[in-house]
């Protein structure tokens, strides 16, 4: 696969891409000891110059559990094809990067119950205490 990958709009040469190949695990057939199968891609996430430095620095902070040395690894072996686990393998490794790249979400603006929403758990709170009241015994 020598197509880049796209990331926000920005795209990341199949140059910074590094491929590995190994023979899967599972059911295969005939060839299941002969052919590399299992895709697994790797991407210097610490070193790459194609993301700007603000999506960069988002990206090695909230994957840094699952980066070694700065390298993000995706691999795939789902598929018999080689071609099929190398599209699966790049797909992954997009979403990966396009969740990890993501702006932060909005903060949170603090409300207060309103008038009704009180009323109907303290009504409930009388109602289910009510309950318990006359399941208990009278001690005659």
């Amino acid at each position: 696969m020598t197509t880049d990958l796209d990331i926000r709009g920005v795209a990341i040469p199949a140059a910074e891409l590094s491929w590995r190949f190994s023979r899967s695990s599972g059911p295969g057939g005939q060839s299941v000891n002969t052919t590399d199968s299992r895709a697994e891609v790797s991407f210097d996430l610490g070193a790459t110059t194609a993301l700007p430095d603000v999506l960069k620095q988002r990206a090695l902070r909230r994957l840094e559990g699952r980066l070694v040395d700065g390298v993000l690894t995706v691999a795939s072996s789902e598929q018999r094809s080689q071609l099929m686990n190398r599209q699966t393998a790049a797909r992954r490794l997009a979403d990966i990067l396009v969740e990890a790249t993501a702006p932060p979400p909005p903060p949170r603006r603090p409300t207060k119950p309103t008038r009704g929403m009180r009323e109907r758990r303290l009504r409930n709170k009388h109602h289910r205490s009510e309950i318990k009241r006359l399941r208990r015994s009278t001690g005659d």
